[in-house]
């Protein structure tokens, strides 16, 4: 469902966009994206309370930034975006909306992020689609500003949505056997450490590299598994 409901915002937000331009006021913008951002702030924190073990929370988020500011997984992200819209870009006038263009922008912008993983791994493990529902919202608004100057590439990338986050839903829930419930809700309650950083980055309050945490969500289940080998479950 939240796949779905994030495909249609951004058919509707591209779409949208294209007629519009740029009639929407950037006041108007800005005060939603922070309303966007206090009520992300609430649903991670909500989400990181659910852990049993605060401190393997702990763990699993500062081993998961050394990974990933060791794998540069951040900066690898923003490099492929500029590398594939520079490409874009230069077979066509940038000042002309193109549709190659607008369609591979949005795609990244749209699933390259740490949302769109947690999300999916949310409703693909449990069946809660709230992070997907404040992504999709997040994507309408987005593809609407983007769309007023790229054009009605950017509703095209509803497909990469679709298809590059269905799977990740998918996966996620082909794994869920193997998880136990103790696993998905440490694993949940990292996530939510994560998503509090994007509510403040939606706030603007300080520029937080969330992409580098990521495999602080991957890390969570394996010393909850760890933790009951030694006979410390939880």
């Amino acid at each position: 469902m939240g796949t779905i409901l994030n495909t249609i915002t951004v058919i509707l937000g591209g779409s949208l966009g294209t007629i519009l331009g740029h009639r929407l006021p950037d006041k108007t913008r800005e005060t939603v994206l922070h309303g966007l951002g206090l009520l992300t702030l609430v649903i991670g924190a909500s989400m990181a309370l659910q852990s049993k073990n605060i401190l393997l929370v702990l763990g699993s988020v500062l081993s998961g930034a050394l990974l990933g500011e060791w794998w540069r997984i951040e900066e690898r992200l923003e490099s492929l975006g500029q590398l594939l819209e520079k490409r874009f870009s230069s077979t066509a006038n940038p000042e002309a909306p193109s549709l190659s263009r607008g369609f591979v922008v949005a795609s990244l912008i749209f699933c390259v992020g740490p949302l769109t993983i947690l999300g999916s791994l949310q409703d693909g493990l449990t069946g809660d689609f709230t992070l997907l529902a404040i992504k999709s919202t997040l994507d309408g608004f987005a593809s609407l500003a983007l769309a007023s100057t790229l054009g009605m590439g950017v509703a095209f990338a509803s497909f990469t949505v679709l298809i590059y986050q269905g799977s990740l839903t998918l996966a996620a829930g082909v794994l869920d056997p193997l998880l136990s419930e103790s696993m998905i809700r440490e694993m949940t309650a990292t996530g939510g450490v994560l998503i509090l950083g994007i509510g403040f980055l939606l706030l603007g309050v300080v520029k937080i590299r969330i992409a580098n945490f990521l495999p602080a969500i991957a890390i969570a289940p394996l010393l909850v598994a760890l933790l009951g080998r030694l006979g410390l479950g939880l």
